[in-house]
């Protein structure tokens, strides 16, 4: 997987060339608070016929920190990349913190986007007070809860711990920083600017971020649909790969060149 430098700082992220007729386009993905680019599933990162980018925000994964705790930072963050490896126009899919980081590049640059992928995520993203006055103190109490909000009936042990290990792994600055970033993010009043064919998922056990955010994102954006999968909790896209990687398919092919 390459790196490239952003902003003075080494910037990791998956890349998956597939697109030989060249009238698809590429699709970029941007994790959740204190999540890597293995949030997404591998089917979905590496989607036949298709070209797929996933990165690790800085200070997380194998991205050079520090992090940020601003919304419209990481946005700025991700046009920066998109600059440097040379991608002028594409789909920005963003999850949870990374749905934020989406909306904000929309309005920020919708001339850089063909689409929006919007998974798990709100146009305001209040954090629960026990997070972010707990996260330097008790960053294990808080990640155990996290594993128990962050999931829904059908995700597996494995998921479960899979997810604990990622969260323990990330810096617990640049953990808080995300945190404060998505307690300060709120674009409700601006939803209508959104200007891009936009693609909404949620699930129905998600506690993090619940169906209604999704359906609030639905009546506001001008030109969205919504897909709700069923018995998903927040990280969808890993307890339900193949529904969530579906719907994503089906979206990018209506959005050819």
């Amino acid at each position: 997987m390459p790196f490239v430098t952003v902003q003075n700082q080494r910037i990791h992220y998956s890349e998956h060339r597939q697109d030989l007729s060249g009238r698809r386009l590429p699709l970029v993905l941007v994790h959740g608070a204190g999540g890597t680019l293995f949030h997404w599933p591998p089917g979905l990162r590496r989607l036949p016929d298709h070209d797929v980018y996933a990165l690790d925000l800085p200070g997380h994964g194998r991205s050079q920190g520090p992090g940020r705790d601003d919304v419209g930072a990481y946005a700025d963050c991700v046009r920066a990349w998109a600059d440097a490896v040379g991608l002028a126009r594409f789909v920005l899919g963003g999850h949870s913190m990374g749905g934020a980081i989406a909306q904000m590049f929309g309005l920020r640059y919708p001339k850089r986007l063909a689409g929006l992928v919007l998974v798990g995520t709100g146009a305001r993203l209040r954090v629960h007070p026990s997070i972010l006055q707990r996260i330097q103190t008790d960053k294990e109490g808080v990640a155990q809860q996290l594993v128990e909000w962050a999931h829904g009936a059908r995700a597996s042990a494995g998921q479960k711990r899979q997810y604990l290990q990622h969260v323990l792994a990330v810096d617990t600055e640049v953990m808080l920083g995300d945190w404060q970033a998505c307690d300060r993010f709120d674009v409700m009043d601006q939803l209508g600017q959104l200007s891009v064919p936009t693609l909404i998922i949620a699930g129905s056990q998600d506690q993090m971020t619940p169906v209604k955010y999704a359906r609030t994102l639905a009546e506001q954006i001008p030109d969205a649909d919504l897909t709700v999968i069923e018995g998903a909790g927040h990280m969808m896209m890993l307890e339900q790969a193949l529904l969530v990687t579906t719907a994503i398919t089906g979206f990018l092919d209506r959005l050819r060149r």
